[in-house]
């Protein structure tokens, strides 16, 4: 009877070569052929499989994202349902719907709904304003734009064309917005099964993802960990952050007797996560807004409310909730956040801050394998080539 030996499972760890210990290559030429046409296939493979989920590699990277921060809820489900792992990813997920994505999405059809009606009115608002008659006013009132007094007609008709405009591009946004629903709702459903799926097998995931990768296990963990600070550091700030600015100015908005208050609340969230100016963008025009209409009182208190509850806002709680865990500038910040929105949209003020991060670590990582290969650079102290020197004479030295 001829013995047969069955062949060895994909999951059997196979012994190293007796002729390549380590990370030794062989030099057989078949070999060597046989590498090279597997990393060609890997890497043509990879790039059809990535461009063919490029739609949803957005949903994919928020649903591990999302993962990472509801680990810890998981994690007490996990205990509470004795160690059910999909019961208790299920559970979590329940939490997050009800919790989180339900009043978000009636909340955006609340803004919605404010912006369709900010644009509808904001022509007849600026030909009521800037009326015949109250324009007439506004000149007798304010001397220094009686110089403008014969462009009146012009002035006139450019502010209802521009009030036509503002209209129609609200109503053209939420129109778009309201055609892409289809979109949005399957990248949701891919997020949530993404999250779904991370909770349960994440970690052999990201085990099986480091382990094809060649870089050494510090180097890994260093890039790992700098994407987890960052990623936690922007949820934690610019998140928070934006709601609470954009909750204190909305309710500011709702006292001053502004309309659409839910409207301004979310554009100034959405405004916070540019340094610097933020939500100033919308409540200086809303203060300018009350103090021609009449109503000082009321420009004055929104005023000092926005520049000083809301503009310390920032001050105090981006240290407690950020800490030092996106160790990036704030100019690395911007403009990775402006880079970030430009590219990939409005989730880019994520995506952008963790780019710069990975951009900075593998930076960091070349410098330290080089270190010996590297010379080091003069001493900004001492200019080496001063501008003001004259130049030198060759001929004085021969």
């Amino acid at each position: 009877m001829r013995r047969t030996t069955s062949a060895p499972s994909a999951l059997t760890p196979r012994a190293p070569l007796p002729d390549a210990p380590g990370v030794d290559f062989p030099v057989n030429d078949a070999e060597r052929l046989r590498r090279v046409t597997l990393v060609a296939l890997a890497l043509l493979i990879s790039t059809l499989f990535l461009w063919m989920i490029r739609d949803f590699l957005i949903a994919l990277l928020l649903g591990a994202i999302t993962a990472g921060m509801l680990r810890p809820v998981y994690v007490a489900m996990c205990h509470r349902f004795k160690s059910r792992k999909k019961v208790a990813a299920g559970v979590t997920l329940g939490l997050l719907l009800v919790l989180v994505i339900i009043p978000l999405v009636a909340y955006g059809v609340v803004v919605a709904n404010q912006a369709v009606d900010l644009g509808r009115q904001a022509s007849p608002w600026l030909r009521s304003v800037f009326g015949a008659a109250e324009f007439s006013h506004t000149f007798e009132r304010y001397p220094a734009l009686r110089p403008l007094l014969p462009y009146r007609e012009l002035i006139l008709q450019k502010v209802g064309e521009i009030g036509g405009e503002i209209g129609a591009l609200a109503v053209a946004a939420v129109t778009a917005a309201a055609q892409e629903i289809i979109t949005l709702g399957l990248g949701l459903f891919v997020m949530l099964y993404a999250t779904f799926f991370f909770l349960t097998d994440g970690r052999a995931i990201l085990r099986k993802i480091l382990y094809y990768s060649p870089l050494p296990p510090e180097d890994e963990d260093k890039m790992l960990g700098r994407f987890l600070s960052v990623a936690r550091a922007t949820i934690k700030g610019t998140i928070v952050i934006g709601l609470v600015q954009g909750a204190l100015g909305g309710l500011a908005f709702r006292v001053a007797g502004i309309g659409g208050a839910a409207f301004w609340a979310t554009s100034m969230a959405v405004l916070s996560v540019v340094p610097g100016v933020g939500s100033a963008i919308i409540w200086i025009p809303g203060a300018l807004y009350l103090w021609f209409t009449g109503q000082v009182g009321a420009a004055i208190g929104l005023t000092a409310w926005c520049a000083i509850v809301i503009g310390l806002v920032d001050n105090f709680l981006r240290p407690v909730l950020v800490g030092k865990d996106a160790k990036l500038s704030d100019l690395l910040i911007l403009v990775s956040t402006l880079g970030g929105i430009a590219l990939f949209g409005g989730l880019g003020f994520i995506i952008g801050p963790i780019v710069a991060a990975l951009f900075v670590t593998v930076w960091d990582i070349y410098g330290d394998v080089f270190r010996g290969v590297l010379p080091e650079p003069p001493p900004l102290s001492r200019p080496s080539f001063p501008s003001d020197a004259p130049p030198s004479d060759p001929r004085a030295k021969a």
